[in-house]
């Protein structure tokens, strides 16, 4: 387990990520996590006394990797922009779960299920994570419809989300 303190930064322009909130993971903590490795990887452990699982680090470029850190996350902490935070983290090996709803669902159009399995598994997780994340039954399963239609149009999880925000904006 690596312990540390980090400051949390926030985007500026910086594509997809403008406006995030994040901490640096500087090239001596991330070897330290997973010697000589440069893509994505997923950590467990504390922040400050908040436990985390399945957080992802991001790598960008020269060993430094970027720990995003979302709303409900910042919420749970108490903590924002300039804030100190302290680390204690490690790799974690628990295998992601898709939703078993989403799963169901997906076996009833062959289509959508063969491009869901498609993607890389930290894609399928956006849209696991998000249909989970829904406090109704109703938004659990309206999410579920617009993944598999997504999947059915070869849609990305940002086009299809443009793609309802347009719509409802109608």
């Amino acid at each position: 387990m690596v312990q540390f303190t980090a400051v949390i930064e926030q985007a500026g322009e910086m594509g997809e990520k403008t406006g995030w909130s994040y901490i640096i993971i500087p090239p001596d903590i991330s070897t330290r996590l997973k010697p000589g490795f440069k893509k994505s990887f997923r950590v467990k452990g504390k922040l400050d006394a908040h436990s985390i699982t399945q957080q992802a680090l991001l790598p960008i470029g020269k060993g430094v990797f970027m720990m995003p850190l979302n709303a409900s996350l910042r919420k749970a902490i108490h903590k924002n922009k300039g804030a100190m935070l302290r680390l204690k983290i490690e790799e974690d090996h628990t295998p992601l779960q898709v939703s078993a709803e989403l799963l169901e669902c997906l076996s009833d159009s062959p289509k959508a299920d063969k491009k869901f399995r498609a993607l890389p598994q930290s894609h399928q997780m956006y849209y696991s994570k998000w249909i989970e994340s829904a406090k109704t039954i109703q938004t659990k399963a309206k999410r579920i419809s617009m993944t598999i239609i997504a999947m059915e149009k070869n849609l990305t999880y940002g086009e299809m989300l443009k793609l309802n925000a347009q719509s409802v904006n109608k």
